[in-house]
């Protein structure tokens, strides 16, 4: 990373009721999070304060009206105050509302203030879908939001953690949806989007897996032929586009020799597939990063941890590695871009 520039970093709070603002206040007591990035909360001031009592962390938080007012001091934790909680009627660990209304605020303020480009990226806390939904907000998370508030129609999510990255034909929909939306186009995109953003991530010449669908990538048509129909061709088209890519190769092998560094990323072809490979290697260390946007965009790989919220408990590994990551890949595209 260029250890003379700290990217700005907008870090939306998240669901009230979570565990998201005492992570954060773990994480920006971090003093490698502080080397590496100029952080600003986008949240609720108050809901931060108390967040900071209930973790014990030490350190002040600083109620700012907009980003200018940033001073980016370490033990200080700067909040743009959007004052959309009230904490004598929230109950930490249970879906309200206002807490879904107000996480929707963050986001879009974050993303417009990105755009902007008065930050160099957003890191997200998690929201919970259903108080999202309840407060009129209908998505099925973060990925379909962000998508909409950028305007951009190819989006994809990677998950990561150590070695092992994976992005995503297809997310939130049943598996008999994603079947039908494993096609050439759809794959030949989030090949290009996983390639675009592994070399943000410091790889110059990324090496790419792609997934089967079928067990043992359909065995020669044997136990499907969708590989044969849909994914090889999208992979030939996509090394002819000057991509090194291969597959498809089979789904229970290729994310462990991903894992084990023969590749800088794998495509699956389904939520699951790619997630289960991911999560076993532990939530607390993974990363989602939103391809596709035009914002770089990092976040907790994890929910809002009800059972934790107000115990000061929540780990905040996911966090820290999402801030760094964030930093790396906006320094990256500052140099890809010159």
């Amino acid at each position: 990373m260029n250890e003379e520039y700290r990217p700005r970093l907008a870090i939306t709070m998240g669901d009230a009721a979570g565990s998201g603002p005492e992570i954060i206040t773990k994480t920006l007591a971090d003093l490698k999070v502080r080397a590496v990035s100029r952080p600003v909360v986008v949240g609720d001031a108050a809901t931060m304060q108390a967040a900071l009592e209930i973790t014990g962390v030490p350190g002040e938080v600083r109620a700012i009206e907009k980003l200018a007012e940033a001073s980016f001091r370490e033990g200080v934790i700067e909040v743009i105050d959007l004052h959309n909680i009230q904490l004598d009627r929230l109950t930490r660990g249970r879906v309200d509302p206002m807490a879904g209304k107000a996480a929707y605020e963050y986001i879009k303020l974050a993303t417009e203030m990105a755009l902007a480009g008065e930050v160099d990226a957003i890191v997200t806390s998690a929201i919970n879908k259903e108080a999202l939904n309840k407060a009129g907000y209908h998505y099925d998370g973060h990925t379909q939001l962000l998508a909409e508030l950028c305007g951009a129609s190819e989006v994809a999510m990677m998950l990561a953690s150590g070695k092992l990255r994976v992005s995503h034909v297809t997310t939130h929909v049943s598996l008999l949806r994603a079947i039908e939306l494993v096609r050439p186009e759809r794959i030949i995109t989030v090949i290009r989007l996983t390639d675009e953003a592994i070399k943000q991530m410091g790889v110059a010449e990324p090496r790419l897996a792609v997934a089967g669908l079928n067990p043992h990538s359909g065995e020669g048509g044997l136990f499907g032929d969708e590989e044969i129909k849909y994914i090889t061709p999208a992979i030939e088209e996509a090394r002819r586009r000057g991509f090194n890519v291969i597959g498809p190769l089979p789904p229970d092998s290729v994310f462990l020799r991903t894992s084990e560094g023969q590749f800088d990323a794998a495509v699956a072809m389904y939520h699951d597939q790619g997630h289960i490979a991911l999560k076993m290697l532990g939530v607390t260390e993974g990363i989602n990063i939103t391809l596709g946007l035009p914002i770089i965009r990092t976040s907790v790989d994890h929910g809002t941890n009800f059972g934790k919220a107000g115990k000061g408990t929540a780990d905040p590994t996911s966090l820290i590695l999402s801030v760094k990551l964030g930093s790396v890949m906006v320094c990256n595209r500052r140099r890809l871009s010159r």
